[in-house]
């Protein structure tokens, strides 16, 4: 299995082709090109039978070149590595960084490929397939690709936790352009596999990558929270932004699929890093009414309650605050 990541910092396990599935790839895509060849060139032949011979060996040698050559790039890099044959066996041709070819790509890869498969009768392939660690032909390691295979078992990685809900939105303002790759990767590597971890073990792991994420991001781990909660929040703003910038949504806009909750009342699956600290109480109480009949000569409820003796604003100022009016 190779590691892949990918500008999103997402680990992409690929299993390069082997040999054999990659042989019957390119054996069926042979046998579409040359009976495409055929067919062209019996149309061309027929199309020019009244040209002299050197016509005919022009228009002959552009066939070739057009058809064997040209066809199978073209084909490659407009469906972005899947030819016919590799959709038949599942394969599909990618960067090395596990992203999409281009022209260039295909292109070397369809010039060596005329080399190492054409005119060897894919010897040269095959045994630089085999002596390749991860099977790769000529084309593939001049052009900087690799062949994978796309229908292969569901990931068995650790499910990445949500951070709790108390945390949700606090890290918005936070720049997150300097942080590397690698050190995405790795946080998310470890949120993953955290519960599999010793707790000393992974409580280190943690704080180092909590500061080491902090340090990129020049803004301190606030106080109270522990590290694994802190990368948690983190990476989950990191995906909502790749979420909105993806589908063009705008900064308050709210994202589904466990990655942001919008609306009060959503479904919140229970949160592994412990209980949250209740939530301060911002708002005094206030009686709404004093206990009891107001007494003859007491001033009602629309009045500003006095203290005897006391001419101060301050002191009237207590009594409008608590209700409370002491004795003459």
């Amino acid at each position: 299995m190779s590691e892949l990541v990918t500008g999103e910092a997402v680990a992409l396990e690929l299993q390069p082709a082997r040999l054999p599935s990659r042989a019957l790839a390119v054996l069926l895509d042979l046998v579409l090109v040359l009976v495409a060849y055929v067919v062209v060139s019996v149309v061309l032949l027929l199309a020019t039978a009244s040209l002299d011979e050197a016509a005919q060996m022009a228009v002959s040698i552009a066939t070739f070149l057009l058809v064997l050559v040209g066809g199978p790039i073209a084909v490659e890099a407009l469906s972005h590595g899947r030819s016919l044959g590799k959709m038949a066996c599942g394969l599909r041709v990618v960067r090395d960084d596990g992203g999409p070819i281009r022209f260039r790509h295909a292109l070397v890869r369809g010039a060596l490929g005329v080399v190492e498969i054409l005119l060897t009768f894919g010897v040269v392939a095959c045994i630089a397939s085999l002596v390749s660690a991860r099977g790769r032909r000529l084309g593939d390691v001049f052009a900087g690709t690799l062949v994978v295979r796309e229908r292969v078992p569901v990931a068995r990685g650790g499910f990445l936790p949500p951070p709790p809900p108390w945390l949700a939105g606090r890290f918005q303002e936070l720049d997150l352009s300097a942080v590397p790759d690698g050190l995405w990767l790795a946080i998310r590597q470890y949120l993953g596999r955290m519960n599999q971890l010793d707790p000393q073990v992974g409580w280190a792991m943690a704080g180092r990558l909590a500061g080491e994420l902090a340090q990129r991001t020049g803004v301190p781990v606030p106080p109270g929270v522990p590290p694994a909660v802190y990368l948690a929040a983190v990476v989950q703003e990191r995906q909502v932004r790749e979420a909105r910038r993806t589908f063009g949504l705008g900064s308050g806009a709210p994202v589904a699929g466990g990655m942001a909750v919008g609306a009060a009342g959503a479904f919140a699956p229970p949160s592994p890093y412990g209980t949250p600290p209740p939530p301060a109480i911002s708002t005094p109480y206030e009686p709404s009414a004093p206990y009891g009949p107001a007494a003859a000569g007491s001033p009602s409820a629309g009045d500003e309650p006095s203290v005897a003796g006391e001419g101060a604003d301050g002191a009237r100022g207590e009594g409008r605050r608590t209700g409370f009016v002491p004795p003459a």
